[in-house]
């Protein structure tokens, strides 16, 4: 019998989310997508570590900055070994507010990568979608190099993602779940909010449609799943990034996995943009998604400093001229 995985590939690609690359070849995704949390995660792994300190000692007279860069692309590097497609990296959550640091940081990633022999086609830069990460993106992709938008919970930044003609958005379904299960508290009906009625596939599902009913060439990448009941009634989203653990879930079973997303009849024209006050007055006005995008960023953050905080330590074993 065809497992789930496989048929969820015929209508979607599917995309592995994981700095944990000696996991994706069992899968076999098209993509895979990074972040700073797994990233951490995957380098305070005995069979990950070397890779840290080998990166660090290899440029210890380096800034901390470029010296996390370069970590992050080996990452990446090692990635693109094993999927055919595109690696996702991102840029420090840090600099979400701030559009000329993350062109610098954006630039620099992009060319370690280009130094190594991997074309841009290859590589997606991860940028927070606010107002200034998208306006960033807008001209990275001028310059040829595509970005991936994540952090995304509102409409308003799937619409001005769309108006700046990036390649691919990431809007986070579990963490839209999880906030609406936690503000109904007692109120909340797991059944009756599954699948095609959870809150973050309803969100998903609306940019999908709002995108493919105006001709928008952006794509779709749903992420930040709870469950396979999620991806699978995303089935027929452009891509889906899925972490090992449901990616093993979705291998093991065979039950029918139907295209659930299928685009309109016709186009219409696009919108006129989204202007930067209609921007944060619009995701102003979504509570869920203003307290998830402050808090996604707050935690990548976080988990960016703890890699400092590896690397500082990796300096002081290791001191320059050693």
């Amino acid at each position: 019998m065809t497992s789930q995985l496989e048929q969820l590939k015929a209508h979607t690609t599917v995309v592995a989310d994981t700095g944990d690359f000696r996991q994706l070849a069992q899968f076999t995704p098209q993509d895979a997508t990074t972040n700073p949390s797994l990233i951490l995660k995957a380098v305070q792994k005995p069979e990950y570590a070397p890779l840290l300190a080998d990166t660090v000692a290899a440029h210890r007279g380096a800034s901390r900055d470029d010296l996390v860069d370069r970590v992050l692309v080996r990452f990446g590097l090692e990635i693109l070994k094993v999927v055919p497609g595109r690696v996702s990296t991102e840029v420090d959550a840090r600099l979400s507010f701030d559009t000329e640091a993350t062109l610098v940081r954006a630039r620099r990633i992009m060319g370690l990568y280009e130094a190594a022999g991997i074309p841009r086609s290859r590589v997606l830069i991860k940028v927070a979608a606010t107002w200034e990460g998208i306006q960033a993106a807008r001209v990275l992709e001028a310059e040829g190099i595509h970005c991936n938008l994540t952090l995304l919970f509102a409409f308003a930044q799937a619409r001005a993602c769309a108006d700046a003609g990036v390649q691919l958005i990431s809007p986070f379904v579990g963490r839209i779940h999880d906030w609406h299960k936690k503000n109904a508290g007692a109120q909340w009906d797991e059944a009756a909010r599954a699948g095609a009625s959870d809150p973050g596939v309803q969100s998903v599902a609306r940019i999908w449609s709002y995108y493919k009913q105006h001709g928008v060439a952006t794509e779709v990448m749903g992420a930040s799943f709870r469950n396979v009941g999620q991806i699978l009634a995303l089935a027929g989203c452009d891509l889906l990034t899925i972490s090992p653990e449901l990616l093993a879930q979705l291998q093991a079973s065979d039950a029918a996995v139907p295209r659930l997303l299928t685009p309109p009849a016709s186009v219409v024209p696009p919108e006129p943009p989204l202007s930067e006050p209609e921007f944060r007055w619009g995701l102003n006005e979504d509570a869920m998604a203003t307290e998830k995008l402050a808090e996604g960023i707050r935690l990548f953050a976080v988990d960016a400093g703890k890699l400092d905080v590896l690397i500082d330590a990796l300096l002081v074993d290791q001191p320059a001229g050693a």
